[in-house]
């Protein structure tokens, strides 16, 4: 199992920018794939969530972010739009469960995970 997290980098107030997760070594159709991001002296946060059964984005980015997937590709997206200053972290991908049940896990029940990609958003 394998997860590659890129796309990240510095964008202004309000812009946009899309992260992908490429996975190799399964497959999305079996497993959820959760965006989870951690800033400078914060705990790792979930952000979004999608499986082939349910999925689930969190309040602070809702209407604002949005997570898909490309079965053939076997690649997650993860289109981040209006960014803001507190979006700035790093951003990883995971994988482990089969549904995302965000609201009952935390990122501990993910276990395989990608590097990890710096969003920056700065003027």
């Amino acid at each position: 199992v394998q997860l590659q997290a890129f796309g990240g980098g510095l964008v202004q107030p309000g812009g946009s920018l899309r992260l992908s997760c490429a996975a190799s070594g399964f497959s999305l159709n079996v497993y959820a794939i959760g965006w989870f991001r951690q800033a400078p002296g914060k705990e790792r946060a979930g952000v979004s969530c999608i499986s082939s059964s349910d999925g689930s984005t969190s309040d602070s980015v809702k209407g604002r972010f949005t997570i898909s997937r490309d079965n053939a590709k076997n690649t997650v997206y993860l289109q981040m739009n209006n960014l803001k200053t507190e979006d700035t972290a790093v951003y990883y991908c995971a994988t482990g469960p089969t549904k995302c049940m965000f609201a009952a896990r935390t990122w501990e029940d993910f276990t395989s995970w990608g590097q990890g990609t710096q969003l920056t958003v700065s003027s």
